[in-house]
């Protein structure tokens, strides 16, 4: 059997996804699993088991239409037995179902885009049911009925471990850690309502470095880096990458960190698959949709009335303002066994 996994972005929902992909991995019947992602987070697929086939399209490009018709043409040729729709978009529905017309996805609760249902086979989720790394095994599950044995939380993981070989001692020489812990903060946020104020991030930064341990600002983007230079620049002891890491250093210096700070973003789902403590701080979105479960991880409530409201943008907002550098502190000593 072959099998086509459309799960486009982002960073943290591909992160969210893995353990699906490892269930139909350990399936006998299936022979070959394929994955089609958006060109702007072909970079994450670098973490997949190398028997995964990776195919890719570019829909924010200059001519979307055009690669996705090229890349519904590529991938009709493959002759996939059943399509997994795990991403709930129209255009995702819509390019499955154009692949292969066998496309299991989430039922109408659970689309952000309503009127793709008419494109799938929907899975029904139990109330209790409510993160989304079981609900996208239960929808891997179903086209093989046997969803409704998807029972026991199954965190994502990763195993590739030629990933973990990236040669960092030069940059951590470069740096002059040497023996030092370090935490890395991942200053980005995505959504705007998910962003840290400069002000806690440099309080952060300054307790870090207070507590002995070396705080790394780490960024994404332009934007983000230029948080960073800031926050820098009020804590000298932080350190900043000059440069965007590839993702085998990324993971390597994750792997090796005391404990990862940030929003509900893919540095800090990453982080968590390669079994590094974790502190997230939530408002916009739910910590009980996708944060990293388990005894190394904190999240940081901010709890306001209004949310989680899953926004991107808002007139009022509020929720990052409530979270305060104190209680991520005090996590990431719990976190990172701080003396």
């Amino acid at each position: 059997m072959k099998l086509l996994i459309v799960k486009l972005s982002a960073f943290g929902d591909i992160i969210h996804a893995l353990p699906a992909l490892d269930d139909l991995l350990a399936r006998p019947e299936i022979e070959e699993v394929h994955w089609l992602v958006d060109r702007r987070y072909a970079f994450v697929t670098e973490i997949f088991p190398p028997q995964v086939r990776v195919h890719q399209i570019d829909l924010r490009g200059k001519h979307p239409l055009r690669s996705a018709w090229q890349a519904i043409r590529r991938l009709r040729s493959e002759h996939f037995d059943v399509v997994v729709d795990l991403q709930g978009l129209m255009k995702s529905a819509l390019i499955a179902y154009l692949v292969h017309p066998h496309v299991y996805g989430m039922d109408v609760h659970h689309l952000r885009e309503k009127i793709s249902r008419y494109l799938l086979r929907p899975v029904s989720f139990h109330p209790d049911e409510r993160h989304v790394v079981q609900q996208y095994r239960k929808v891997a599950a179903a086209a093989f009925d046997d969803a409704s044995e998807i029972q026991a939380y199954a965190p994502p993981h990763i195993a590739n471990a030629a990933l973990l070989e990236s040669p960092i001692d030069m940059l951590l020489t470069h740096w002059k850690i040497g023996t030092k812990k370090y935490v890395w903060l991942h200053l980005g946020g995505g959504w705007t309502t998910k962003q840290l104020p400069q002000a806690t991030w440099q309080q952060i930064a300054k307790g870090i470095d207070d507590a002995g341990l070396v705080p790394i600002l780490g960024w994404g983007n332009a934007q983000e880096k230029q948080l960073a230079v800031k926050v820098k620049q009020h804590v000298p002891a932080s350190l900043l990458p000059e440069e965007r890491l590839h993702m085998p250093a990324l993971c390597a210096l994750l792997a090796q960190a005391a404990a990862v700070v940030g929003p509900d973003t893919g540095v800090v789902h990453l982080a968590a698959a390669l079994g590094t403590p974790t502190v997230s701080f939530w408002g916009p979105s739910a910590s009980w949709r996708s944060a990293p479960l388990g005894p190394m991880h904190r999240h940081i409530e901010s709890s306001p009335t209004c949310g989680p409201c899953f926004k991107r943008e808002c007139a009022a907002f509020i929720c990052m303002d409530m979270i305060k550098a104190d209680a991520i502190l005090s996590a990431i000593h719990d976190v990172s066994a701080t003396p």
